[in-house]
């Protein structure tokens, strides 16, 4: 005796087979799920990418100058029994030096939005950020042109790697102001009093 399935089984089956079947091309297709089998490295105007600012500067300036002269001027003066004679000697010299040192570090990351995308594919970036601690702001700004091959997998870009960089930091507040000359020792500087 053959044994038929029973209904339910023959309804779940003609339920599968008789649905159309759906395509593997279309399953990531919506732009939000990308993520899942595609690369989302920043690209298009809007996207963000976090630069990596790492600065080392150091400068070096040094002059010597050294100058002697010395002059010997003499004469005499004969006149019947007067027999005068003078001498004059003049020396100076100048000796002098001067050298500047300067070095410089900056390490931090600030996100930038890119703001064009050029022709040849360069991304055209800006960003800033204020930071407020305990009555002083410090404000770090970049902008620039970076190319997408530049852009790790990380949405990462080393400030080295920005072409035509502005990167900038300003400080203000109670730890800036002190550190500045006052006034008055600025203004006996410029008069040559104070060092």
């Amino acid at each position: 005796m053959i044994r038929w399935p029973s209904p339910l089984i023959a309804a779940t089956a003609l339920f599968m087979f008789g649905v159309s079947h759906a395509n593997a091309e279309n399953l990531f297709s919506d732009p939000a799920r990308a993520h899942v089998a595609g690369d989302q490295r920043a690209g298009r105007v809007g996207d963000l990418v976090t630069i990596v600012v790492y600065q080392n500067a150091e400068a070096r300036n040094a002059a010597q100058n050294a100058s002697r002269q010395r002059r010997n001027f003499e004469g005499g003066f004969e006149a019947g029994e007067a027999n005068e004679s003078a001498s004059l000697s003049l020396d100076g010299s100048y000796s002098g030096q001067g050298e500047v040192r300067r070095s410089e570090s900056f390490v931090t990351q600030i996100s930038a939005q890119i703001v064009e995308v050029l022709a040849n594919g360069d991304l055209k970036i800006e960003g800033a950020q204020t930071l407020r601690i305990n009555g002083e702001t410090t404000e770090v700004a970049v902008r620039g042109r970076v190319r997408a091959t530049d852009i790790d997998s990380d949405n990462r870009v080393l400030s080295t790697r920005i072409a035509d960089a502005e990167i900038s930091y300003d400080g203000r507040g109670f730890v800036s102001r002190n550190a500045r000359p006052n006034v008055v020792h600025r203004i006996f500087s410029l008069l040559g009093l104070g060092g």
